[in-house]
């Protein structure tokens, strides 16, 4: 076989990417620490990308629905070509003021319910210790034997207590001094992710105000570097992507809210308390699929316990009875048809996401699994229209 120029640079290639690949793996500990730390220098920007592509869900929206429709000519063209320049920031600001309104609303249904029931707790502690006593008291009286062995094995009980004491000093002088390092360890964490955050979140700002002039730009770096249709190809599945993950996140959010409603609506007919803040909890943790109103079932359900133990039984039943129509009716055509993706195959990747992620995988599996499934789909049909089968 003939070798020529081209021949020659693959076979080069392949050498020189088997050599780094086995020099790779004779040093894995320095790979491994390098990799870290390119990961810890780019993690802020990665962490930016996906706030960017978060917020810009709502914002595209509210940018199409207030500044699209702006008129072209008129008596005040000048202002309407002014709206047109700021619809961008004006969009951005909104946006921001509308998700910091939504914590803002949540927090302040929540948090004051949360606290008053923490205090009924503690008001109720006094009467629940001395019910406590007058139970072991009455079964003292009950069981006399049995009372007369706890009290002859406690009587029997030889404590140490001095060397009991000195231990515990020896124990606090050695946590006293690991403590001030894991204090210091902690405090550099939490200001270095204050300082990634924040980096992270005027990355993403930036990102947001310029989308399309950055687009811009990789495109034409992909297509001067790239072969064109691997370029094509790469920008098919990342419009792809961009638009199921963006149709699964406003999915979520409408069956987060649909579930509250349901949840409200149910309680308030059955007079359960805590109707309001119960229904905003598990719409919050509904954002997580299918699985993530279980968080807010046995928080409602510690919440009704404090306050009417007989009614527990009764929510619980209820949730069973609502989680099993929005699991089974509501969330896989909602969040379904918004990716794109069959009912079966949300509860599959739910399912192997949870697994192998936790749940992060679940809200990353759904849109995965659906870009995965339109292009093999368009891929099955493309070799089909080549073979001219049925």
């Amino acid at each position: 076989m003939q070798l020529d120029r081209s021949t020659t640079k693959k076979i080069l290639l392949i050498i020189a990417a088997g050599a780094a690949i086995y020099t790779g793996f004779q040093h894995l500990g320095d790979v491994s620490r390098a990799l870290g730390r390119v990961y810890s220098l780019v993690s802020p920007f990665l962490l930016g990308g996906a706030v960017a592509f978060i917020i810009n869900v709502p914002m595209r929206s509210l940018e199409r629905a207030l500044f699209s429709h702006l008129p072209t000519g008129g008596k005040y063209v000048r202002l309407f070509d002014g709206l047109r320049r700021a619809a961008r920031p004006l969009s951005l600001v909104l946006t921001i003021l509308l998700i910091l309104g939504v914590f803002y609303l949540v927090g302040s249904i929540i948090a004051p319910e949360i606290a008053n029931s923490l205090g009924m707790v503690a008001d109720s502690l006094p009467a629940f210790a001395k019910r406590v006593t007058e139970f072991v008291n009455e079964l003292g009286g009950k069981y006399p034997d049995l009372a007369a062995q706890l009290n002859s094995a406690l009587t029997g009980m030889n404590f140490d207590w001095q060397n009991i004491i000195s231990n515990a000093v020896k124990l606090l002088g050695n946590a006293s001094s690991s403590l001030v390092v894991s204090l210091v360890a902690v405090a550099s964490s939490i200001v270095g992710g204050l300082v990634s955050f924040f980096l992270a979140l005027v990355f993403a700002l930036y990102v947001l105000l310029q989308k399309e002039k950055l687009a811009g730009q990789a495109v034409r770096f992909m297509r001067a570097y790239l072969p064109e249709a691997f370029v094509d190809r790469t920008l098919y599945i990342l419009t792809l992507s961009e638009r199921t993950f963006s149709r699964f996140l406003s999915g979520q959010c409408m069956e987060a809210v649909i579930l509250g409603s349901l949840f409200f609506v149910a309680m308030s007919i059955f007079r359960f308390p805590y109707a309001l803040m119960i229904s905003v909890l598990i719409a919050v943790t509904a954002l997580i699929p299918i699985f993530g109103a279980m968080i807010g079932c046995v928080v409602g359900a510690l919440l009704i316990l404090i306050v009417a133990p007989q009614k527990v039984l009764w929510f619980i039943i209820l949730f069973l009875v609502v989680q099993q129509l929005e699991g089974n009716l509501i969330y896989p055509y909602v969040v379904g048809n918004s990716v794109g993706l069959p009912p079966i195959w949300v509860l599959v990747a739910v399912t192997l996401g949870g697994s192998l992620m936790g749940v992060l995988g679940m809200l990353l599996f759904i849109p995965l699994c659906s870009v995965c499934y339109s292009l093999l789909r368009d891929d099955v049909r493309l070799r089909l229209d080549r073979k001219k089968s049925p």
